[in-house]
């Protein structure tokens, strides 16, 4: 059952969710979930030098937002693979473009860095 939120609540929420996906480590790993579904370990390992435990923190995260699915197969060791949602998958192309964006300016942030620092 959907919980219309009052304006007050909305704000809250896209706050939340704007930290989230602000932090450090989200938009790696939607990147990284981006061309494929991945074991935790692999997905780990794209995204050094993370933590185990920040990966886990993070991937709990972006489930609990409905960007990522957690599936778990029933094998000997458990088996879970991490894929982005449609959700997710939305909002990747957001962070693409914000990504072309950086690398379309990249020269002039340098460029504007280096006046603010005095160098």
């Amino acid at each position: 059952m959907a919980i219309a939120p009052d304006e007050a609540a909305t704000q809250t929420l896209v706050r939340d969710l704007l930290e989230r996906i602000g932090d450090k480590w989200s938009v790696v790993v939607i990147c990284q979930l981006g061309g494929s579904t991945r074991r935790f370990n692999e997905l780990r390992r794209l995204c050094a030098p993370i933590t185990q435990r920040m990966l886990s923190v993070t991937l709990r995260g972006l489930e609990r937002d409905g960007l990522v699915r957690r599936t778990v197969f029933d094998t000997k060791p458990p088996r879970v693979d991490y894929a982005l949602t449609a959700r997710g998958l939305s909002l990747l192309a957001v962070v693409r473009g914000l990504a072309g964006w950086a690398e379309s300016h990249v020269d002039e942030i340098l460029e504007s860095r280096a006046t603010f620092d005095g160098d």
